[in-house]
């Protein structure tokens, strides 16, 4: 990522820096690095909140971010790696003021008023919803474990959850709310129309597209007359006092599968997830690595360095640094046929859970991760086969 420096010669030369650290161990790894076909200083010396690195032609001096101290006399194993510069491993005082956004599953209560936007244009959905309950789902695999544990026959078979009018059920990635008198744009059944032969497209009932009227963005599915399936990445859900505050769409779909994913390993002890899109087909394989990650990075891009993680798009002119939280995951895209057999396997165990998403956001999610990927130190890019990547929270 990219960090602001402050240069003694007339002309400020551009250090690229690297850090991530581990909040339990309070450890770090910082990579030093300079543009292609630049030298790196022949001193560096560190202080609690700062770095400074001379050379004979110039002294770069790199400010921390508030909330980070380093411990200078901690610093161990200094080392150079072509193509990244020198990789240090030190300790560090990381304290983290960035609050996360609560989930949608804890901002929604019963007996409040809520209003639904489309999160990509804006539009209300839904006006000035009173939900009375709000109750949660249970796992895919439910009408299964009845059978297995009932010793008669099971009263459940063949029986949906259906939300009445002024409920709202939330399950892993989407919301479903009666539509009874909500009106709303739909098209022509698309989910299961056509067979496929892939074993990640399996055939799936068909089910009506819920698009935004004004700027025709899948949002869900009309799963009955008065059902309709809304997806978290779709949809921004705001108690009706509160002014609606548009997010840029990679940061909304990054922040959200985060918060999924970080839920599920703190939950459920489960780690490996398959993303699929609502047709069934599998795009993605991921495996959550750390959820205790901070990153130091800047909103802004500044030219001429070599680690820029994807930018902010909400702030494209601000350099200030920050601590962000942030999710390491490994993946494998399966887009094209690829990891066929690796998808099939994870696919057949029991602890691997699936997600499910819009087809065209698990598109978007795989962008952000190679995205992410491609702007990492080349030596920290893949580890296991898999490729590596980080997820803002």
């Amino acid at each position: 990522m990219s960090i602001p420096v402050y240069c003694s010669s007339t002309e400020c030369v551009q250090m690229a820096v690297f850090m991530e650290i581990k909040k339990r161990t309070q450890t770090a790894l910082l990579i030093l690095g300079r543009p292609e076909g630049e030298s790196l200083p022949l001193d560096i010396s560190m202080t609690a909140a700062s770095l400074e690195m001379k050379s004979p032609e110039d002294s770069v001096r790199i400010g921390l971010p508030s909330g980070l101290r380093i411990i200078p006399s901690s610093c161990r194993g200094v080392q150079y790696i072509p193509g990244d510069g020198l990789h240090l491993r030190l300790q560090v005082q990381a304290y983290c003021s960035t609050k996360l956004l609560p989930t949608l599953k804890e901002s929604l209560k019963g007996e409040k008023s809520y209003v639904l936007h489309c999160q990509s244009c804006g539009a209300v959905i839904m006006k000035e919803r009173n939900f009375l309950r709000v109750l949660p789902l249970p796992s895919e695999n439910w009408n299964t474990l009845v059978e297995e544990w009932c010793c008669h026959a099971d009263p459940f078979a063949n029986k949906v959850l259906r939300p009445r009018e002024n409920d709202c059920f939330v399950g892993d990635t989407h919301i479903l709310v009666n539509c009874k008198n909500e009106p709303f744009s739909q098209e022509m059944p698309q989910i299961g129309s056509s067979p496929s032969k892939d074993h990640s497209a399996p055939q799936k009932p068909e089910h009506a597209a819920v698009v935004c009227q004004r700027c025709k963005t899948t949002l869900g599915e009309r799963l009955s007359p008065d059902t309709v399936k809304y997806y978290f990445t779709e949809i921004i859900i705001q108690p009706s006092c509160k002014d609606f505050t548009m997010l840029p769409r990679s940061c909304h779909v990054e922040s959200v599968t985060a918060q999924r994913l970080a839920e599920f390993s703190s939950a459920r002890s489960t780690f490996r997830f398959i993303i699929q899109g609502q047709d069934g087909k599998v795009y993605l394989l991921l495996w959550l690595l750390n959820s205790d990650t901070l990153l130091v990075e800047t909103a802004g891009h500044v030219s001429g360095n070599i680690f820029t993680l994807h930018e902010d798009s909400s702030k494209p002119n601000s350099s200030s640094l920050k601590l962000r939280n942030a999710l390491k995951v490994l993946f494998h895209p399966c887009t094209k046929n690829r990891n066929e057999e690796l998808a099939k396997a994870w696919g057949n165990d029991t602890g691997v859970h699936s997600l499910t998403f819009p087809s065209h956001t698990c598109l978007e999610l795989l962008v952000l991760l190679s995205s992410s990927n491609r702007s990492l130190p080349a030596s920290l890019r893949c580890m296991n086969a898999f490729q590596v990547a980080f997820l803002k929270m």
